[in-house]
């Protein structure tokens, strides 16, 4: 064996409490732990994470099992129709070695950075952005789902009502309840949320927040109509409210989707909007880069809930970020994951049709990397998830992503987390085997 390999095995072991290594003496074995450990006595739990100490609070338990079912590595052999981020094919691997190489050598990548991240990288995140937006409006932060929850905190107390599109991302769901907020459904089609529909949910709840994500949303696909856009923004703003803007999937476009609307932002001057934009989707889920962008007093709460959450991000990953997008190999790949993800699409679709015509596909989105497909009536999906993971594929089913009771049975598919369409078009063919297995008398 190598040094390495036994390196390993020692760490492991280690690790495991088995052995306990002595620099410049070696490896002994560790003291055996007791046969049996005393039992615990948790059911007190059960009242102290229950007792909210205010009556009209909203519960805080935290249903995440539909983020797990996105983070979770299905079954060997399982086709991954309900991942949330690129496969290892399709990650700058390579670029993003080599960034963070760079970065390591970088004059103070170690040392402590600027509590609202390094200037050069709030200077690319607003340019990204455009419109009004400086360097001075942006702060760094850990990932997509930090600024979320950061944006939330910042902006409603518990309790409170929160707007947010119907279906949505169950992750922003969770966070919501997890902060004790009550999500209140404002419901999308192909343009995005419906104002008139807003505006009296703004007036019915009183709410203050409205979480939206107007570019390619998840799951339906759709894109904000360009006449809603400034619909949308004058509704919040008559009724006092902020809109969280979640742009999660930018870098995500098709190449056949045409020039991108910009940001909700980037066409604010009055400080209504919050926006959150990631680099995680477009590179790696271990790449957890985002910002938040917004104009006024609100920034500096964002920035003092961030410190006291996560003091910052750490300098060595803004030094990677700041490395990657500024390499020849960002744009080529960005040019490369446009046109695979078309085509993934394209393929997905197409199987779609052959194998499962019943199925309805009222959208077919040119970014993100998902479809949302209504089920035929009277098929249940939950039953139909569980006969596709017997049959070999993880689909995800629609129940979570409505904040209230759903008015049809759907699922979600991922097409960006297989190796390639072959998998794709044998996934479909299995899921084509599941809904025979539910139907049958």
């Amino acid at each position: 064996m190598s040094p390495v390999t036994v390196s390993r095995a020692l760490a492991q072991l280690a690790a495991e409490g088995l052995v306990v290594t002595r620099p410049g003496a070696g490896a002994f074995r560790a003291t055996p732990r007791p046969a049996t450990a005393a039992a615990r006595d948790t059911s007190w739990q059960e009242v102290a994470l229950s007792a909210d100490g205010t009556a009209d609070l909203v519960p805080r338990t935290v249903d995440a099992s539909a983020v797990l079912a996105t983070l979770a590595a299905p079954p060997p052999g399982v086709i991954e129709f309900n991942g949330g981020y690129l496969h290892p094919s399709l990650q700058p691997e390579r670029a993003m070695a080599a960034a963070l190489s760079r970065a390591g050598r970088r004059p103070g990548a170690w040392g402590r950075p600027p509590m609202e991240g390094l200037p050069e990288l709030r200077e690319w995140f607003a340019r990204s952005i455009g419109g009004a937006v400086t360097a001075a409006d942006v702060l760094v932060s850990t990932g997509g789902q930090t600024a979320l929850t950061t944006a939330l905190r910042a902006l409603a107390p518990p309790g409170a009502p929160v707007l947010v599109e119907s279906p949505t991302y169950p992750g922003m769901l969770a966070i919501a309840r997890a902060a004790g907020l009550r999500p209140v459904p404002v419901p999308v089609d192909a343009d995005g949320v419906k104002p008139s529909l807003l505006a009296d949910a703004f007036r019915a709840t009183g709410a203050r927040v409205f979480v939206c994500q107007p570019l390619f949303q998840n799951p339906t696909g759709a894109v904000l109509a360009p006449a809603r856009r400034p619909e949308v923004l004058r509704i919040a703003r008559d009724a006092g409210a902020f809109v969280i803007e979640d742009d999660f999937v930018r870098r995500l476009v098709h190449e056949d989707a045409g020039p991108l609307p910009r940001p909700l932002v980037a066409d604010d001057p009055d400080g209504v909007v919050v926006h959150v934009g990631s680099l995680t989707k477009a590179t790696s889920p271990s790449f957890r880069v985002s910002a938040l962008a917004a104009h006024g007093p609100v920034l500096e709460r964002l920035r003092a809930i961030q410190v006291v959450d996560t003091f910052f991000v750490p300098r060595p990953l803004q030094e990677a970020a700041l490395e990657l997008v500024g390499s020849p190999a960002w744009p080529r790949h960005l040019r490369a994951i446009s046109t695979e993800l078309k085509t993934r699409r394209d393929t997905m679709t197409t199987a779609l049709r052959l194998e499962l015509p019943t199925f309805s596909l009222p959208h077919i989105p040119s970014g993100g990397y998902h479809l949302w497909l209504r089920l035929p009536d009277g098929m249940d999906e939950l039953s139909l998830t569980t006969a596709s993971l017997r049959s070999g594929v993880a689909i995800t089913p629609g129940r979570p992503y409505f904040s209230a009771e759903p008015p049809a049975a759907h699922v979600r598919l991922s097409f960006a987390a297989v190796a390639g369409t072959g998998e794709i078009t044998e996934g479909v063919r299995r899921l084509r085997a599941a809904c025979d297995e539910v139907l049958r008398p």
